[in-house]
């Protein structure tokens, strides 16, 4: 059976803390985890990005002004998690590979 979360918790310092079956404690930045998005649409907005030219002011939304938060996470079978996001954003499917990757161990 593949490792799966026992606790999830929202931290005071802008961060979902998730401790795995395994006994390891990991942390995700709610900037990390908006970034490693793997939806559709943000897969396609980070290609275009890749290809702007450089030096160009990147316009922001008047969510994208607000601190980021998670506001609701559901999981999805035994395999994913879906999170939404303070900017509105939800359709992205966090698999527990994923967020295995690229978390940050707790001491």
């Amino acid at each position: 059976m593949k490792t799966q979360p026992t606790a999830l918790k929202l931290t005071d310092h802008g961060s979902l803390e998730i401790q795995w079956s395994d006994g390891v404690k990991m942390d995700y930045p709610f900037g990390l985890l908006r970034k490693a998005c793997p939806c559709a649409t943000c897969r396609e907005k980070k290609r275009a990005e890749a290809t702007k030219p450089k030096g160009l002011l990147q316009v922001l939304s008047a969510a994208e002004t607000v601190p980021l938060a998670v506001s609701q996470m559901r999981p999805v079978g035994n395999y994913a998690y879906n999170i939404n996001f303070s900017d509105g954003h939800s359709s992205g499917l966090f698999t527990m590979d994923l967020l295995r990757e690229i978390g940050k161990p707790v001491d």
